[in-house]
């Protein structure tokens, strides 16, 4: 065992590092810490990352009630020079939208060159049969949700364009060893999910940290201080959707006031005085 492994079992072997994960997984909190040690001891470049880094990325995700486990695929740690990286996957983005109770259906998916006819990038009409299975190229990816309100989003990216993304925002895009060359399918799930949810879809709380968090060094969980080492792209601006009157039966039906919907959506004071009369 390196001398740096030593430092991070160390670290998480403190009392106030297993306190602060029992505060945030109660009785998980032992097999999280464990979790994260396997992690660690099976990547020789993480092995390198300062344990104070490796603790707010696997703190991130414990905040977030996301398991470490490369089988899975909701979250990872991952190096980058001597600093540890919090990484959400595809599955990650899914589960917490799932959670939040706003999602009726959500999902993305490689599209191959059998499966694809064409998109229409005005009217966001993809023409694909996915009856079928894909063979051949995978000539792009498709992500979409619709709300328990009915509105709904399609997003299509071409290879390429995920390419390009990856390129533009990754320094080690180009690295084997890096998260695009190793998992490329899983990141550009992940890229096409992110950019769609975050321009188009409702995101609570526990998904605006999310979408700040991932990709970056944290480096403190609680006022989600984070720096942007790999590529340099600025901190998201989350934009809350507009709180409409088609919105009124679904919130009412979930016993939300307007301190709750305040949280999730942009109001205006006429919106909310309607709102309240509707509930009276």
């Amino acid at each position: 065992m390196s001398t740096n492994q030593l430092a991070v079992k160390d670290f998480f072997l403190r009392d106030d590092v297993k306190k602060k994960f029992q505060e945030l997984l109660g009785q998980k909190s032992v097999g999280f810490i464990t979790s994260v040690m396997q992690v660690v001891n099976n990547n020789k470049l993480l092995q390198s990352a300062s344990p104070a880094s490796i603790y707010n990325a696997a703190a991130m995700a414990a905040t977030l009630d996301l398991p470490i486990n490369q089988n899975l695929g909701l979250a990872w740690i991952v190096p980058y020079g001597s600093s540890a990286q919090f990484q959400l996957g595809w599955k990650g983005y899914v589960t917490l939208a799932h959670r939040s109770g706003q999602y009726k259906s959500i999902g993305v998916v490689e599209v191959y060159e059998n499966q694809f006819t064409s998109f229409n990038r005005l009217t966001e009409e993809l023409d694909a049969d996915f009856t079928i299975q894909g063979e051949g190229n995978v000539v792009g990816y498709a992500a979409y949700f619709k709300l328990i309100n009915g509105f709904e989003k399609t997003s299509f990216w071409t290879t390429e364009e995920v390419k390009r993304h990856g390129k533009k925002f990754s320094k080690t895009f180009n690295q084997a060893n890096g998260v695009w060359g190793s998992s490329f399918d899983a990141m550009a799930k992940k890229t096409v999910l992110k950019n769609t949810l975050a321009k188009w879809g409702i995101l609570s709380i526990e998904m605006q940290n999310a979408v700040i968090a991932d990709s970056a060094i944290i480096n403190d969980v609680e006022t989600l201080d984070v720096e942007y080492v790999d590529g340099g792209e600025a901190k998201p601006e989350i934009a809350k959707p507009l709180f409409t009157e088609s919105d009124f039966d679904m919130c009412k039906n979930a016993g939300m006031t307007i301190d709750d919907i305040r949280k999730d959506w942009e109001t205006t004071p006429e919106l909310e005085m309607s709102y309240n009369e509707y509930t009276k």
